[in-house]
């Protein structure tokens, strides 16, 4: 590599920094309950190894009496996300607790509605009964 290439920086097109939209984790669960064992060992072997990797993200540990495991989300937007972690294990609490990093807190939209907005719903123009055969009315 020359030293031409090594001084020359990267575009960055204005994006030079990112912001992390979660901005807090709270994990709520009871050591008396049979359902938070998962998020009892979670909380004992991997969490501080998430916390190391993610300063940017507060984290929060409460007991609950009664009441099955959660973890919730908070993020900049001012929402926040619930997923309850009854009964599972230590790996699959990892992957919500990555689902809710990852969140942009924005709640979920339909995908199913109309991507494009026209004047004209259809290339064809509106039907009416007008247009169709005379002889088959």
């Amino acid at each position: 590599m020359s030293t031409a290439a090594k001084l020359i920086k990267p575009v960055s097109n204005g994006a030079g920094a990112f912001v992390l939209q979660c901005r807090k984790l709270v994990f709520n669960y009871c050591e008396h309950w049979g359902s938070s064992s998962g998020m009892v060992n979670y909380i004992k072997k991997d969490l501080v190894k998430f916390a190391a990797e993610n300063p940017q993200i507060e984290i929060v540990v409460q007991q609950r009496k009664a009441h099955h495991p959660i973890i919730r989300g908070y993020y900049l937007n001012g929402r926040d996300k619930v997923i309850c972690t009854r009964n599972m294990q230590a790996n699959e609490i990892g992957n919500k607790v990555r689902l809710l990093q990852s969140s942009s807190g924005e709640k979920l939209k339909l995908l199913a509605k109309k991507p494009v907005i026209s004047t004209n719903e259809s290339v064809r123009g509106i039907w009416s009964p007008f247009h169709s055969n005379p002889h088959t009315l």
